[in-house]
């Protein structure tokens, strides 16, 4: 079952200011702006998807401010794009040496850990991230952590993280749909299917998603929900195993 780990600002700005993808920033004479100016320019590229030709501008921010954490996360996030794991890494590290306490780059690194399946390590690095309690974006942290948590099978902190995340921000689609898988897989139905409801009135369904409606919605014989469920499954993703499981209920 496939779970989305939430990156923190990958194409929002690490600085202040508009975007811009001219070919050359405009000339400035104080370095700071220059570099900033530079970074501006990558991220540009990187928000267009283009991260060959962002990865130039972005080195010339590193060359006048070495120690750059936003120019070092924007590489880490070009080269993480690009599946160049061993230098995004090398990118994301220099930026917490630089910045060893910035929940974002934190989160962000974490969520990098979690696609290299290193999920002990991801953990710490969330963990570190939900610390700041006047991060903004503080909820989306506690998702990623019960992410970490599950993909551990440590369901109960996952349960705790992901309740965390909704005292934080009620409108998290992906805290509501765990919440209901966990309560669903402990037979706990009826908070299953409180939290499913919440989250399909938040997001778009997967298959995941309109196996575990179609299975919930059977329990409290809502026969109308569960066809539409089911018809939606068969549909829209009709490769897939949870449209194999549903074919096999049905003909059991």
């Amino acid at each position: 079952m496939k779970k989305h780990i939430v990156v923190i600002g990958l194409l929002s700005l690490l600085l202040t200011g508009c975007v811009t993808t001219t070919d050359q920033p405009r000339r400035q004479t104080n370095p700071t702006e220059a570099r900033d100016a530079y970074i501006q320019l990558g991220l540009g590229y990187l928000q267009k998807g283009e991260t060959e030709r962002a990865k130039g501008p972005l080195q010339e921010a590193l060359k006048l401010d070495a120690r750059s954490e936003a120019a070092h996360v924007a590489l880490a996030l070009v080269f993480q794009q690009e599946g160049e794991a061993k230098s995004a890494e090398q990118h994301f590290r220099s930026a917490l040496v630089s910045a060893p306490g910035n929940p974002r780059i934190l989160n962000n690194y974490g969520a990098f850990l979690m696609e290299q399946k290193r999920y002990s390590e991801a953990l710490g690095y969330f963990q570190k991230a939900s610390e700041d309690t006047f991060y903004q974006e503080r909820s989306r942290v506690f998702e990623n952590l019960g992410l970490a948590y599950r993909r551990l099978d440590r369901d109960e902190e996952a349960k705790s993280s992901f309740e965390r995340a909704l005292r934080l921000n009620s409108r998290q689609p992906m805290a509501l749909l765990e919440l209901a898988r966990i309560e669903f897989d402990s037979e706990n139905y009826v908070p299953a299917w409180s939290y499913y409801r919440a989250f399909t009135q938040l997001s778009a369904q997967n298959a995941a998603s309109l196996w575990l409606g179609v299975q919930l919605a059977r329990r409290f014989s809502d026969h109308d929900r569960a066809a539409s469920y089911a018809l939606q499954l068969r549909r829209l993703y009709p490769a897939t195993p949870e449209a194999k499981a549903l074919a096999a209920s049905e003909s059991s």
